[in-house]
């Protein structure tokens, strides 16, 4: 072990730190598997002053680290290059629920969908629902701002984080935020919730539950026409109803998901369906139910389908939360993007993605959240044939610029991370790039907290590279 391996397993024992290529291997992507990044080593830390202890260690020896929860990101934002990886999913304990307040105080590693189960009991759960929740951590979806098919009402993470406590990178540990609501000064909670890792390590998390409604209702509407199915969905909001969820599924997702463990009955000759999900007071959601087919079968829906029970319920939402996995059949990568366009646009702009794929001759899998916008272009391809990988990320870049043009952005909830970090000057001028260097600095002047991700480095002039992002190997 190297002097540094060696320091860190004084503080969390040496069956807990890796350094051997072939164990560290595991930790070189993410869920996009289109990036590889070799950690140098992976530490394990099990407890919160573990964690201090780590930072504090790393920060004296002024070392680069990554914070990592369930490596379930899509953006290549949990890698490490020749830097520390800080491995968190230890860290899975509810240290808190209180019902009456509504609210849950957990440890970074906590399963996301491991807390509604935690919580169901006092008629309660937490409401962001990323696709991957079986999966991936509270820490994680901070450190993201993710979302979920269920943000279109109830709000993406930040909307659900009350306060966090935080090691920053120098070792210094601060509470951002408050439990008891809104805390005088700066939004700090809010600023840290999507840094990306960028700004330190959660330690526990305070978040708002959310009460189970008292009646769910979901839908499944088929369509022969995208643009049918994408008029829907404006038609669906422009009537005040927030459902809360509106997710499309194109056909060639569809044909992934059918045939693959996860199929859900969808019918595979459809072009699109919608999945509508609308809850409430019992009272007033067979109304909506009664107006949302409607306005399905008035823009070309061929059939509306009401889900008899929960468990015909959680089969129509397994095949839209699996289509990721599903795609894995295809093909052995995924280009995944995540891109935000006006709703009014969504007609306009599924076509336009038609043509680009038929251009480059690539088939683009699209699965998304309809209702807020929030694009999943998807390509299955094989990244070892060149010609095709230079096709594939040919059509993504037009996507993308597509997407910004029509007055969109470049994400929606997974993030920036390594994967867009050339599209962020689309966007951003120079001096907000700038700025947002600056606001780095403030929590980490070191630049050594997942260090090249997030903002381009060359928009941060006065860097002359990201310091100390390597360390002897072992």
């Amino acid at each position: 072990m190297s002097p540094l391996a060696t320091q860190l397993a004084d503080i969390v024992g040496s069956r807990y730190v890796l350094t051997r290529p072939a164990e560290t291997f595991v930790y070189t992507a993410d869920g996009l598997p289109g990036y590889r990044r070799q950690p140098t080593l992976v530490v394990m830390p099990g407890t919160r002053d573990e964690v201090v202890g780590v930072v504090r260690l790393l920060a004296a020896h002024k070392v680069a680290f990554v914070p990592r929860g369930a490596g379930t990101g899509l953006s290549g934002g949990a890698l490490a290059d020749g830097a520390v990886l800080l491995a968190l999913h230890r860290l899975r304990r509810i240290l808190a629920i209180d019902p009456e307040n509504r609210l849950a105080v957990v440890e970074p590693g906590v399963v996301n969908a491991s807390l509604s189960r935690a919580t169901a009991s006092h008629g309660l759960h937490y409401a962001p629902d990323p696709s991957s929740q079986a999966a991936c951590t509270i820490g994680g979806n901070v450190a993201e701002n993710a979302g979920g098919p269920h943000c279109l009402k109830y709000g993406v993470t930040m909307n659900h984080i009350l306060a966090v406590t935080a090691v920053l990178p120098d070792g210094s540990v601060a509470t951002l935020g408050s439990a008891d609501g809104e805390a005088p000064g700066y939004d700090l909670a809010g600023t840290f919730t999507g840094s990306e890792g960028c700004f330190g390590v959660a330690l526990d998390v305070t978040v708002r539950l959310t009460r189970n409604p008292e009646a769910v209702r979901t839908l499944l509407a088929d369509f022969t026409s995208i643009d049918d199915a994408a008029r829907a969905v404006s038609a669906i909001v422009a009537t005040g109803i927030v459902p809360a969820a509106l997710e499309m599924m194109d056909q060639p997702t569809i044909r992934a998901v059918e045939a693959s463990i996860y199929a859900a009955g969808y019918p595979v000759d459809a072009a699109a369906v919608l999945l509508i999900e609308v809850d409430g007071l019992a009272a007033g959601v067979e109304p909506d139910v009664a107006l949302v087919d409607a306005l399905c079968r008035q823009h070309g829906a061929r059939t509306v389908r009401i889900a008899r029970d929960d468990a015909e319920r959680a089969r129509l939402w397994q095949g839209r939360k699996k289509a990721f996995g599903a795609m894995g059949r295809i093909a052995p990568h995924l280009v995944v993007q995540d891109a935000v366009v006006p709703r009014t646009k969504l007609p306009h702009v599924m076509a336009t993605i038609g043509a680009i794929a038929a251009r480059h001759h690539v088939t683009v899998c699209n699965v998304f959240h309809a209702g807020d916008g929030n694009l999943h272009p998807n390509i299955a391809y094989n990244a070892d044939d060149a010609a095709e990988s230079a096709r594939v990320h040919a059509a993504m870049r037009e996507i993308m610029t597509l997407c910004v043009e029509v007055g969109g952005s470049v994400t929606g909830e997974h993030g920036i991370g390594l994967d867009k970090l050339d599209y962020m000057p689309l966007i951003f001028p120079e001096a907000s790039l700038a700025a947002m260097c600056r606001l780095r600095e403030v929590f980490d002047p070191e630049r050594r907290a997942n260090p090249g991700k997030v903002v381009p480095i060359r928009s941060c002039r006065e860097w002359a590279g990201v310091p100390a992002t390597r360390v002897a190997r072992a």
